[in-house]
Protein backbone atom coordinates (compact mmCIF):
# COMPACT_ATOMS: atom_id res chain seq x y z
CA UNK A 1 0.00 0.00 0.00
CA UNK A 2 2.64 2.38 0.66
CA UNK A 3 4.45 1.71 -2.89
CA UNK A 4 0.80 2.57 -4.33
CA UNK A 5 0.86 5.70 -2.42
CA UNK A 6 4.70 7.01 -3.30
CA UNK A 7 3.76 5.90 -7.14
CA UNK A 8 0.63 8.70 -6.71
CA UNK A 9 2.76 11.63 -4.94
CA UNK A 10 5.13 11.03 -7.71
CA UNK A 11 2.91 10.97 -10.41
CA UNK A 12 1.16 14.24 -8.49
CA UNK A 13 4.46 15.89 -8.46
CA UNK A 14 5.63 15.68 -11.73
CA UNK A 15 2.27 16.77 -13.15
CA UNK A 16 2.46 19.55 -11.44
CA UNK A 17 5.85 21.00 -13.21
CA UNK A 18 6.21 21.94 -17.03
CA UNK A 19 9.00 20.21 -18.51
CA UNK A 20 11.79 22.32 -20.53
CA UNK A 21 14.51 20.96 -23.32
CA UNK A 22 17.14 23.04 -25.03
CA UNK A 23 19.01 22.18 -27.95
CA UNK A 24 22.38 23.93 -28.91
CA UNK A 25 22.95 23.69 -32.64
CA UNK A 26 25.74 26.38 -32.54
CA UNK A 27 27.85 27.33 -28.92
CA UNK A 28 28.57 31.04 -29.13
CA UNK A 29 32.70 31.61 -29.53
CA UNK A 30 32.56 34.10 -26.94
CA UNK A 31 30.18 36.11 -24.62
CA UNK A 32 27.66 38.45 -25.93
CA UNK A 33 28.60 42.05 -24.89
CA UNK A 34 26.09 43.74 -22.13
CA UNK A 35 24.47 46.95 -23.05
CA UNK A 36 24.93 46.59 -26.98
CA UNK A 37 21.85 46.93 -29.44
CA UNK A 38 19.66 44.26 -29.85
CA UNK A 39 17.00 43.37 -32.82
CA UNK A 40 14.42 40.93 -32.78
CA UNK A 41 12.23 40.00 -36.04
CA UNK A 42 8.54 39.04 -35.09
CA UNK A 43 8.11 35.24 -36.32
CA UNK A 44 5.38 33.95 -38.22
CA UNK A 45 2.36 32.99 -35.65
CA UNK A 46 2.56 29.18 -35.14
CA UNK A 47 0.59 27.35 -36.55
CA UNK A 48 -0.97 23.34 -35.01
CA UNK A 49 -2.33 21.28 -37.83
CA UNK A 50 -4.88 23.93 -39.84
CA UNK A 51 -5.82 25.67 -36.53
CA UNK A 52 -3.21 29.35 -36.67
CA UNK A 53 -2.40 31.04 -33.36
CA UNK A 54 -3.14 34.41 -33.78
CA UNK A 55 -0.57 36.82 -32.10
CA UNK A 56 1.66 34.30 -31.32
CA UNK A 57 4.58 35.47 -33.42
CA UNK A 58 4.19 38.99 -31.47
CA UNK A 59 4.26 37.03 -28.01
CA UNK A 60 7.18 34.85 -28.69
CA UNK A 61 9.29 38.29 -30.13
CA UNK A 62 7.99 39.96 -26.46
CA UNK A 63 9.35 36.97 -25.23
CA UNK A 64 12.61 36.91 -26.24
CA UNK A 65 12.75 41.04 -25.82
CA UNK A 66 12.06 40.80 -22.32
CA UNK A 67 15.03 37.91 -21.59
CA UNK A 68 17.09 40.19 -23.83
CA UNK A 69 16.11 43.23 -21.83
CA UNK A 70 17.82 41.42 -18.26
CA UNK A 71 21.77 42.63 -20.53
CA UNK A 72 20.66 46.00 -22.34
CA UNK A 73 18.25 48.84 -22.54
CA UNK A 74 18.37 49.32 -26.22
CA UNK A 75 15.92 46.36 -27.46
CA UNK A 76 13.94 46.74 -30.62
CA UNK A 77 11.21 44.25 -32.37
CA UNK A 78 11.02 44.65 -36.25
CA UNK A 79 6.90 43.78 -36.64
CA UNK A 80 7.99 44.15 -40.02
CA UNK A 81 10.84 41.61 -40.52
CA UNK A 82 10.35 37.91 -39.98
CA UNK A 83 13.57 36.73 -41.40
CA UNK A 84 17.36 37.66 -41.65
CA UNK A 85 17.00 38.89 -45.61
CA UNK A 86 14.53 41.23 -44.65
CA UNK A 87 16.65 42.89 -41.51
CA UNK A 88 19.30 43.30 -43.85
CA UNK A 89 17.46 44.98 -46.61
CA UNK A 90 15.22 47.13 -44.26
CA UNK A 91 17.24 48.00 -41.05
CA UNK A 92 17.63 51.31 -41.28
CA UNK A 93 19.71 51.83 -37.76
CA UNK A 94 22.67 49.38 -37.34
CA UNK A 95 22.28 47.08 -34.55
CA UNK A 96 25.21 44.52 -32.28
CA UNK A 97 23.11 41.76 -32.28
CA UNK A 98 20.37 40.49 -34.71
CA UNK A 99 17.79 37.98 -33.30
CA UNK A 100 15.63 35.72 -35.14
CA UNK A 101 13.34 33.52 -33.45
CA UNK A 102 11.22 30.77 -35.66
CA UNK A 103 8.17 29.30 -34.28
CA UNK A 104 8.42 25.45 -35.03
CA UNK A 105 5.86 24.25 -32.78
CA UNK A 106 2.85 25.74 -31.26
CA UNK A 107 -0.20 23.90 -29.44
CA UNK A 108 -2.74 24.53 -27.40
CA UNK A 109 -4.81 21.95 -25.59
CA UNK A 110 -7.59 21.54 -22.70
CA UNK A 111 -5.00 20.10 -20.76
CA UNK A 112 -7.16 20.54 -17.42
CA UNK A 113 -9.54 17.99 -19.13
CA UNK A 114 -7.89 16.40 -21.73
CA UNK A 115 -4.69 15.85 -20.04
CA UNK A 116 -2.83 16.66 -23.13
CA UNK A 117 -0.29 19.34 -22.82
CA UNK A 118 0.80 22.38 -24.26
CA UNK A 119 3.66 22.23 -26.41
CA UNK A 120 5.80 24.36 -27.91
CA UNK A 121 9.20 24.56 -29.68
CA UNK A 122 11.20 27.57 -30.78
CA UNK A 123 14.29 28.40 -33.21
CA UNK A 124 16.24 31.27 -32.14
CA UNK A 125 19.24 32.60 -34.21
CA UNK A 126 21.48 35.10 -33.12
CA UNK A 127 23.58 37.24 -35.95
CA UNK A 128 26.45 39.30 -35.19
CA UNK A 129 25.97 42.96 -36.33
CA UNK A 130 27.99 44.10 -39.08
CA UNK A 131 29.42 40.69 -40.81
CA UNK A 132 25.26 39.35 -40.08
CA UNK A 133 27.64 36.03 -39.22
CA UNK A 134 25.22 33.23 -36.99
CA UNK A 135 27.10 33.76 -33.68
CA UNK A 136 24.66 31.23 -31.29
CA UNK A 137 21.34 29.41 -31.93
CA UNK A 138 19.25 27.19 -30.67
CA UNK A 139 16.06 25.32 -30.09
CA UNK A 140 14.02 25.85 -26.80
CA UNK A 141 10.63 23.26 -26.45
CA UNK A 142 8.60 23.49 -23.62
CA UNK A 143 6.02 21.35 -22.55
CA UNK A 144 2.91 22.32 -19.71
CA UNK A 145 2.34 20.30 -16.58
CA UNK A 146 -0.96 18.21 -16.89
CA UNK A 147 -2.56 20.17 -13.28
CA UNK A 148 -2.88 23.45 -15.13
CA UNK A 149 -6.02 23.95 -13.81
CA UNK A 150 -6.68 25.94 -17.12
CA UNK A 151 -4.82 28.75 -16.92
CA UNK A 152 -1.58 27.25 -18.85
CA UNK A 153 -1.23 28.39 -22.24
CA UNK A 154 2.02 28.01 -25.47
CA UNK A 155 2.97 31.37 -24.54
CA UNK A 156 3.66 30.92 -20.50
CA UNK A 157 6.09 28.44 -21.64
CA UNK A 158 8.45 30.91 -22.88
CA UNK A 159 9.92 32.71 -20.77
CA UNK A 160 11.85 30.29 -18.29
CA UNK A 161 13.86 28.62 -21.26
CA UNK A 162 14.26 31.89 -22.74
CA UNK A 163 15.66 33.38 -19.77
CA UNK A 164 18.08 31.08 -19.17
CA UNK A 165 19.32 30.68 -22.37
CA UNK A 166 19.79 34.15 -22.52
CA UNK A 167 21.76 34.20 -19.49
CA UNK A 168 24.12 31.65 -21.06
CA UNK A 169 24.55 33.99 -23.76
CA UNK A 170 25.88 36.37 -21.39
Amino acid sequence: MRIVFLVIIAAIITGCASTYQQINLTEPAAKLLKGRTVIIATPVNGFYETDEYEKSGEMTALAVKAAFARYTNTIRVSSDCKELSCLMQNSSETSDYYVIPEILHWEERATEWSGIPDKIEVKLIVYEGGNWKAIASTIISGKSKWATFGGDHPQDLLSEPLNKYIESLY
